[in-house]
């Protein structure tokens, strides 16, 4: 039966009060997914807050995130805690190098694309000095050639180059010249740029610094004009709204910024969080303020106090769901852990970016054991990056235009996940239709009093071993999320 007429056959079909009708085609919005994944940063200032990243902790962490198993990873460093001393101007490659390795030995291990790149240059003067680009492309051969870390496959020279916090200040013009001399460079190097490719622009959507002759759309369609042939993967930032989110307007501004990005490449979200600066979300600013207030280790100047919700279990997965939706190829929650930075990297404990999944220094710097332990919003992320494996194809799907109510699906190697939000609070049933039956499917639950997890605080099935018919009825009350699969 043709796809069109068995989705008028369906959606003519009989329902009832709540039910909500959803098909899922085997037509991709996307093929080649990089993956779902964590922005993951290698502790930079943990030894100069007193206390490195334990062999436990290490371990710890690595349990984490093999159940997660991202399919994609930013790795960002700040040189003058790796490479550059700021005490005496000097290079050494192998300064302060054991964690970096441990890192990303891990995603070598487990074929993970990192993203990697450089916040800053070692200093703001530096910006457009040719020994940082040698110190830079130097280290980064070192670490692709020298140290085998073949899990590097994109190279970024600037964070948020647009920004007014970063040391071009939205100069694209100076950002484009150092991309070039980046080039320039990495060709000196055999097998190097072979191996990686520039992210770009890496800025960040809904902001425009005055300085900047473009808005974040603007960045890529002129790096598009000017460097595209440098360019592996178009890279931005996101910090939307929750209301932005909820409302469904977001695969607009999603689409928008994608518009320019040529044929035969692809674009994903760099990093991406929520913020509550805007009106709509005023009630979860004025939350957010409150737990600033005299907080021991961060300031909120840069943090997200709201990471420890339930609801934000709900609204991340979401964001996923709509970048997948509108043909992006991955998005790297910031961030995995609260001990990789402090605002501006000042080294301030009092001060800390908190955003994470935990704090695996709670005990040890931040005399706190409780922030080690695992925040609800891992359990939903943690199967967004499992089920959703770099390589799949990404399904299109059509449902009853139900606002508060999101659907993705994909496709790997003949097994299928589909995933579901409904951030209202009206309970519903799904009456999916999908491309094929799931033999020996998982069912799971994230519902604030049902979300089961093993001793370790790891997601665990609500069911599985299930048998599901390509015409298929589920719950999915109020506030809740819902993924199945036949996926190992």
């Amino acid at each position: 039966m043709p796809l069109t007429l068995a989705a008028l056959l369906f959606s003519c079909s009989e329902k009832r009060n709540g039910e909500v009708e959803v098909m899922i085609s085997d037509r991709p919005v996307s093929t080649g997914y990089i993956g779902n994944g964590v922005e993951w940063d290698p502790y930079d200032e943990a030894e100069a807050w007193g206390a490195e990243v334990s062999e436990e902790d290490w371990q710890k962490l690595f349990r984490r995130i093999d159940f997660m198993r991202p399919g994609y990873v930013r790795c960002m460093i700040n040189s003058p805690y790796r490479y550059f001393n700021p005490e005496t101007g000097t290079y050494n490659k192998t300064r302060n190098i054991e964690s970096l390795k441990k890192l990303l030995q891990y995603c070598t291990d487990r074929n993970i694309t990192v993203m990697y790149g450089e916040y800053n240059p070692p200093t703001w003067e530096m910006k457009e000095d040719q020994r940082w680009v040698e110190m830079s492309v130097d280290y980064l051969n070192y670490l692709v050639n020298d140290l085998g870390f073949s899990c590097i496959k994109y190279f970024v020279i600037f964070n948020e180059p647009d920004g007014d916090w970063a040391s071009t200040n939205g100069d694209y013009d100076l950002w484009l010249s150092m991309l070039h001399r980046f080039a320039e460079k990495m060709d000196e190097y055999p097998g190097l740029t072979e191996k990686v490719q520039f992210a770009a622009p890496d800025v960040v959507i809904d902001y425009r610094n005055n300085d900047s002759p473009y808005d974040a759309a603007g960045w890529v369609a002129q790096t598009a004009a000017d460097a595209d042939h440098l360019v592996g993967v178009y890279d931005l930032h996101a910090y939307p709204g929750q209301q932005q989110l909820r409302s469904g307007s977001y695969g607009a501004i999603l689409q928008h910024h994608k518009a320019s990005v040529p044929e035969g490449k692809k674009i994903l979200l760099g990093e991406a969080g929520y913020k509550y600066w805007r009106p709509a979300d005023s009630l979860l600013m004025k939350e957010y303020l409150r737990r600033v207030e005299g907080h021991p280790f961060t300031k909120g100047s840069d943090a997200n106090m709201l990471v420890y919700d339930y609801f934000y279990g709900l609204d991340m997965p979401l964001l996923g769901m709509e970048v997948m939706n509108n043909g992006y190829s991955g998005i790297a929650a910031w961030m995995l852990d609260d001990a990789m930075h402090s605002n501006g990297d000042s080294g301030n404990t009092e001060d800390i970016k908190l955003w994470g999944m935990w704090n695996i220094l709670g005990e040890e710097v931040f005399n706190d054991p409780s922030q080690e332990e695992i925040r609800p919003w891992y359990y939903t992320w943690s199967l967004m990056c499992r089920y959703f494996p770099a390589g799949s194809t990404i399904l299109h799907t059509e449902m009853d235009a139900e606002e508060g109510l999101f659907v993705a699906a994909a496709v790997k190697d003949g097994r299928h996940v589909i995933a579901a939000v409904n951030v209202t609070d009206a309970d519903r049933e799904l009456s999916l239709r999908l491309p094929a039956p799931l033999e020996g499917a998982s069912l799971y639950r994230y519902q604030e009093e049902n979300r089961p997890t093993d001793d370790e605080g790891l997601p665990l099935p609500l069911e599985s071993g299930l048998s599901i018919a390509a015409s298929y009825k589920t719950a999915l009350p109020a506030q809740s999320f819902l993924l199945i699969t036949n996926m190992n």
